[in-house]
């Protein structure tokens, strides 16, 4: 059984469940497996705990806008 992890900063439902759907689409699609096979998981963490180019991602977001 294939295995698909993805870890993110926390999310809405709708958006994990575009996810699951689209990681289980490409790969199934790439590896012609059936996508009844695939197993992902998100693991969610708080933003807080990410880090980009030495920043905190809060920090990074708010220079964005």
């Amino acid at each position: 059984m294939p295995f698909i992890e993805m870890k993110t900063a926390k999310a809405t439902t709708e958006q994990k469940e575009k996810l699951v759907e689209g990681f289980t689409r490409v790969a199934s699609e790439t590896l012609g497996i059936p996508a009844s096979a695939f197993y992902v998981l998100i693991e969610e963490n708080e933003p807080e705990n990410w880090g980009v180019g030495g920043k905190l991602l809060p920090k990074l977001m708010a220079e964005k806008k």
